[in-house]
């Protein structure tokens, strides 16, 4: 897989101001093969700018199914007129939103970034295995290095 691999969607999504009334906000999901672990959402409030928000994939993919995350996430299914919708309850010290996205075209896209980097392997996205195999290989200097440079004080048997 290619490092630079990007899979996006564009998404309108709700702002629920109350159990009556909600606003349209346009979104963009990204998920980056270089970041595996991490879904990033950004939001145009109609503001100069826009309000990024990032959070683990493994959150957003639990939500699909059932509540999960605690604190400034939190993601759960249900149903608002007949529709699967997916909430996203989000919280900053800039305030507290509530989100709501069709759930069929956000599994549809989480499922992407599945395919993408298969659950289980994003460590092998980062490089870690190799990058640490390169840190600790043995270079040339490191023979000078564990030579000892400086002869032993202590007196070989037979020697006086």
């Amino acid at each position: 897989m290619q490092q630079d691999t990007v899979v996006e969607r564009e998404l309108e999504l709700k702002l629920v101001l109350s159990p009556e009334r909600s606003i349209p906000v346009p979104a963009r999901l990204t998920y980056r093969v270089d970041d595996p672990y991490a879904v990033h959402i950004t939001f145009h409030v109609g503001s100069e700018h826009p309000v990024n928000w990032t959070f683990a994939r493994e959150l957003l993919v639990e939500g699909v199914f059932r509540p999960c995350g605690h604190g400034d996430v939190r993601i759960w299914p249900t149903k608002v007129d007949g529709q699967s919708v997916i909430l996203m309850a989000l919280s900053s010290p800039d305030g507290d939103a509530l989100l709501e996205a069709p759930a069929a075209q956000l599994a549809a896209w989480l499922e992407r970034t599945l395919v993408t980097v298969e659950p289980g392997t994003e460590s092998e996205q980062l490089g870690i295995d190799d990058g640490l195999a390169r840190l600790l290989a043995p270079a040339a200097a490191d023979d000078l290095w564990l030579s000892d440079p400086w002869p032993s004080d202590e007196s070989q048997e037979g020697e006086v």
